[in-house]
């Protein structure tokens, strides 16, 4: 890995590390679960006008700062590690991604604006089911009329879907998958919030019944810009997870300083040590693979089709393991609803499976190299 970050991608860093600490303490975070729309709009609006956030990855022509992936990946690092609640993973991440796949520079015109200065909250809606999320068998249809398109069908799992102003839905067409753009005032489309079991991010089914719908780019194109779209959301996710595994081993690490049993800090026992010392193997084994794979995606590699469902594989199960540790190792104040143990715990299982799971990823993998 050659990646090495630069002064103003490390000033990003620091600077939206100060402003997850600043907006989301603890207690401003279980404030924000228990909201139905789950996101505090003011701070939406300072992470758009302020830092410039949600138009990382948009042109310049457009109202963005026309970033690499490094940056926005940087950010959803530090996201992860603050536990943000937020829609800025399905509107920046996977939205504006999904645009610019498809290519549409009409459609690029039209949405990437609001979603730059953070008057857009957007979302994709890719699958029935987020264990087989490809863009192919997405439960959904559409049909051709003399006005345009209309969407039929469900999706489940949606993020912030009960509160996107956009959502674009991957929908079988006759010639295969295609992308849509529905507004959210759109005619037959019916939100219901799911509960969930990461209260951290709001997800939601969504019904479509003869829903209008905007055609983005063309269904015959559109089967290998979901693909590229998919491996650049892997890396972005996979650099959320890697931020939270980072989370629970400075938890622990802090925590096994503090507590003290039998006269001795926790820290001190052999035990512990070798608890931590594996977590820190897991955190940077996965860091370096989302780092290779940030590389590769920012410089449009071909290797991204291998970096970006290892990269996921690897974070996810880091962060899984290290929110296990994380629990086990504060004893039986990691149990309990006060601690915010659980809350990544919550994160790191329901994140796995976001659009994939680890077995689907190592699938996918294995094909890709022709297995």
């Amino acid at each position: 890995m050659t990646l090495v970050f630069t002064e103003e991608q490390n000033a990003l860093r620091s600077a939206v590390r100060k402003f997850t600490g600043d907006r989301f303490s603890s207690e401003r975070v279980r404030a924000l679960m228990e909201t139905p729309d789950g996101h505090d709009p003011d701070t939406w609006e300072l992470m758009a006008r302020q830092l410039g956030l949600q138009g990382l990855l948009v042109p310049e022509e457009l109202g963005g700062s026309g970033a690499s992936l490094v940056e926005l990946a940087i950010v959803c690092e530090e996201l992860g590690y603050g536990l943000v609640c937020s829609p800025f993973l399905g509107t920046a991440g996977l939205a504006t991604t999904v645009l610019l796949a498809c290519g549409d520079q009409a459609a690029r015109r039209d949405l990437l604006p609001g979603i730059a200065d953070g008057t857009t909250i957007a979302t994709v809606a890719l699958t029935e089911e987020p264990s087989a999320a490809t863009p192919r068998g997405t439960g959904l249809t559409a049909t051709r009329t003399a006005e345009g398109h209309v969407l039929d069908g469900v999706c489940s799992f949606v993020p912030d879907g009960h509160i996107a102003d956009l959502v674009l839905v991957v929908a079988g067409t006759a010639s295969g998958a295609g992308v849509f753009a529905v507004d959210r005032n759109a005619t037959g489309l019916v939100r219901d919030r799911l509960t969930t079991l990461d209260l951290t991010r709001k997800q939601a089914r969504l019904g479509f019944t003869a829903t209008p719908a905007r055609l983005v780019g063309t269904p015959e194109s559109a089967g290998a810009a979901l693909e590229d779209a998919l491996d650049t959301i892997r890396v972005l996710i996979a650099a959320e997870q890697v931020g939270g595994a980072q989370r629970c081993l400075d938890m622990s690490v802090e925590y096994a300083r503090t507590r003290c049993q039998f006269g001795r800090t926790i820290g001190s026992f052999q035990a512990v040590k070798h608890r931590c010392a594996d977590m820190l193997v897991a955190v940077e084994s996965a860091r370096s693979a989302v780092h290779h794979a940030m590389e590769t995606a920012a410089d449009r590699s071909d290797a991204l089709r291998l970096a970006a469902p290892m990269a996921v594989t690897l974070a996810s199960e880091a962060y899984q393991y290290c929110a296990r540790q994380n629990i086990q190792l504060h004893g039986g104040i990691g149990c309990t609803w006060e601690h915010d143990a659980h809350l990544h715990y919550r994160r790191a299982h329901t994140g796995a499976v976001l659009i994939g799971d680890g077995r689907h990823h190592r699938t996918l993998l294995a094909t890709r190299l022709g297995m």
